[in-house]
């Protein structure tokens, strides 16, 4: 690392690429101010602390970042460390300025905390403050690459604390924004704190060992520069690349691997001038070694998310020796190690709005705009540490990489499955979601994806949607965190419509037929934490709030009550539209029409329905999305309702897909016998895949019980999905 001492340093490195005299000025002018406040302030080390802004703006400026960042960067510990305000910042530098230094000020403040909660909170505003300004970010790995060269002043539980935070959150930070140099030297000086003994082994094993592979390294790019002479690459270069000793550490803990196991421990890299040269130069080293099967990787075709492109193939020499080979294109090259700082890098007289360098980030770095979307669809994050837990395993973890039928990439953690792989492209998408086909092959819902994987989702419109069970089969935060929503207002949206039912019977004991719970009415029910009418009827499901008490309130008050002869004529006809057919279903207008239930689709009572006039038959009423709608004539469509108080059952068809269990179908009876209803019809039949599926028919009174028991069967821990059948 390059020891940077006075201003002049600084200077050298900004006017390599900053050439207006205004914005050397503006930075000169915020060293100026950060030495002034910071005068008489020292680092635990004992030196000056400017030493340490100084040295994050000199970090900053080998990024060529913008004057305003480096000025960030200066200023990033005024308003903590000294007197000088955010206002003050505002006043001096301007708005942009200050929101940055607030910015790397609150990430700063945050510390691992043994609670854990308050330390998800902390990594939540982080991330937070990484979707509003990415700049932030920067600016703090720049803050805490200084920190962590400087780590040896401090106690050794500090120094453990701070880099294993290094290693957990600010190095895979730098992977994703693809800042290779950062994240390496985060990783390797963080490894020395944390596992010191492992760190000195494998870098003796480097030194030990690096004299016999260089030896042949160096032979190799002999020999592969005199086969590419013949071609004459107009710019070329060939170098040898020792892998990172942190990277190193993982594959032997992680991967149960001997250091003599690990190939890449040092890689041959060829840069060329374009992408053309990179397939040729490819071409060329395979025609000339064997290439190792499976151990060629094409990123230049498919970008990394963190915008990474290079060519990878693992070749084995003429004398046995093993080696990796990345070729590239110069432009790669910078952005392989600069990551996102050298795709944007600051360039003279281009304007650049934060909102646009924001939108131009995100649609290269897909993963960004994710997080950017996450964000501000979390306006208030049901649990801090399920947020922090989304990032960090969803966003910062994700190595597995898969495609759409329309050929994008996907990135999900190690584990995902087809749920998590459906509710990363669409919520929607993955609430119907009833099957997956991989690689033209149908697979259960709990197929563990691998990269390469082609995935196409199966879906019902007429789904219930996620069961319980998901949560077990799903490994992303995201998904988990999508199908707990789910349940949770399913199970509040049927409990409104049972505390719906009760309270309407009772109104209709009391003779009120017609009634209207205005807002002032429902602020008498305040204390009780009601403050809509839904919340009414959640409690008096519950059984928090009676709906007799409810009903005496309203006619205590005379609200609305309506006259009795109105209320004893509306019960006339109820009792009509009640008798008026065997089936419930009523056609305005006729008696004692000629009706009949579709068998094809069995709608029920709360189902939307039609009615189709046939020839000879009378009426046949079909579910309003019977498959067989489509085939029947249009003019002979007419409509018709469900009857009230309907007392009688009826038969309802379902399936159900589950994982194969000798239990299976003895819990779906005790389950379907609990919710008092009996079953006319069962069949299973099982996949090649293990699945099971189970058409079922049963006799229900009405939709709402319908889903009441779709509730209880979705808690059998085999069961994936349920749908209702022929719709």
């Amino acid at each position: 690392m390059a020891d940077y001492v006075n201003y002049n340093d600084l200077y050298e490195i900004t006017s390599q690429y900053i050439k207006k005299e205004e914005s050397q000025n503006l930075i000169r002018r915020a060293y100026d101010v950060a030495n002034k406040l910071h005068d008489g302030q020292y680092r635990k080390s004992g030196e000056p602390y400017i030493i340490h802004p100084f040295q994050v703006a000199c970090i900053l400026a080998t990024l060529h970042v913008g004057p305003a960042t480096l000025v960030a960067g200066l200023l990033h510990d005024v308003v903590e460390d000294t007197s000088y305000t955010y206002e003050d910042v505002v006043r001096d530098f301007g708005k942009d300025i200050a929101d940055m230094v607030d910015g790397v000020t609150k990430v700063g403040q945050l510390k691992f905390s043994s609670l854990e909660q308050k330390q998800a909170e902390n990594h939540q505003h982080m991330l937070l403050a990484m979707g509003k300004d990415i700049r932030v970010i920067i600016v703090k790995l720049a803050d805490r690459l200084h920190n962590i060269r400087t780590l040896g002043a401090l106690p050794h539980e500090k120094q453990e604390r701070i880099a294993r935070e290094t290693l957990e959150i600010y190095a895979p930070l730098a992977h994703k924004l693809g800042m290779f140099r950062i994240k390496a030297e985060l990783e390797d000086t963080s490894l020395k704190y944390v596992d010191n003994a492992m760190y000195n082994k494998i870098s003796n094993q480097i030194k030990n060992d690096s004299s016999v592979r260089i030896q042949n390294v160096d032979h190799t790019i002999d020999e592969i520069k005199k086969l590419l002479e013949p071609y004459n690459f107009e710019n070329i270069q060939i170098k040898g690349r020792i892998k990172n000793i942190y990277s190193i550490y993982k594959k032997m803990v992680t991967q149960n691997k001997s250091f003599e196991d690990i190939y890449d421990v040092l890689a041959i890299r060829v840069i060329v001038d374009s992408i053309a040269d990179c397939y040729q130069v490819l071409g060329i080293i395979h025609a000339n070694y064997t290439p190792i099967p499976k151990r060629f990787k094409d990123y230049i075709a498919v970008p990394k998310p963190n915008m990474y492109q290079s060519l990878h193939t693992t070749v084995i020499s003429n004398d046995g020796f093993t080696f990796e080979v990345q070729i590239r294109t110069f432009e790669m090259d910078k952005v392989a190690e600069y990551g996102v700082a050298a795709h944007w890098a600051y360039k003279e007289n281009v304007e650049y709005s934060k909102e646009k360098e924001q939108f131009e980030i995100a649609s290269k770095l897909k993963w960004y705009g994710e997080l950017i979307k996450f964000s501000e669809e979390e306006e208030k994050p049901t649990e801090s540490k399920d947020f922090v837990d989304t990032i960090k395993e969803d966003i910062l973890q994700a190595n597995v990489y898969v495609y759409t039928p329309t050929g994008e990439v996907i990135d999900l953690p190690k584990g995902a499955t087809p749920l998590d792989f459906a509710y990363k492209i669409h919520t929607n998408l993955g609430n119907k979601t009833v099957g997956a086909i991989v690689n033209n092959h149908i697979v259960p819902l709990d197929y563990e994806l691998k990269t390469g994987d082609i995935i196409s989702i199966k879906t019902n419109k007429n789904s219930f949607g996620p069961s319980e069970n998901w949560l077990n089969i799903a490994k992303t935060s995201h998904a988990r965190h999508k199908i707990k929503s789910f349940l949770n207002k399913q199970n509040r949206d049927i409990l409104i419509e049972e505390g719906k039912k009760n309270l309407d019977i009772e109104f209709k004991n009391n003779k009120i037929s017609n009634y209207d719970l205005t807002d002032e009415f429902l602020e008498k029910f305040q204390k009780n934490n009601i403050n809509s009418i839904d919340d009414l009827y959640l409690e008096i499901a519950k059984g928090n709030l009676s709906s007799k008490t409810v009903v005496s309130k309203y006619q205590g008050e005379d609200i609305r009550v309506v006259d009795e002869a109105i209320s004893k004529q509306i019960e006339k006809n109820q009792k009509i539209l009640t008798t008026n057919s065997d089936t419930g279903v009523v056609v305005e207008g006729l008696t004692s029409p000629q009706l009949k239930l579709g068998s094809c689709c069995n709608p029920i009572p709360g189902d939307p329905i039609v009615g189709y006039v046939t020839k000879g038959f009378g009426i046949v009423v079909h579910h309003i999305n019977c498959t067989n709608l489509k085939n029947f004539q249009r003019e002979r469509l007419i409509d018709v309702s469900w009857a009230t108080n309907i007392d009688r059952k009826y038969p309802v068809s379902i399936k159900i897909y589950a994982k194969s269990n000798m239990n299976l179908l003895l819990d779906i009876m005790n389950t379907i016998s609990a919710n008092n209803m009996s079953i006319l019809a069962i069949n299973a039949s099982s996949t090649p895949n293990l699945e099971t599926i189970v058409k079922l028919k049963v006799m229900c009174p009405n939709s709402i019980e319908l889903e009441k028991m779709i509730v209880n069967m979705k808690k059998i821990k085999y069961i994936y999905n349920i749908e209702r059948d022929n719709l």
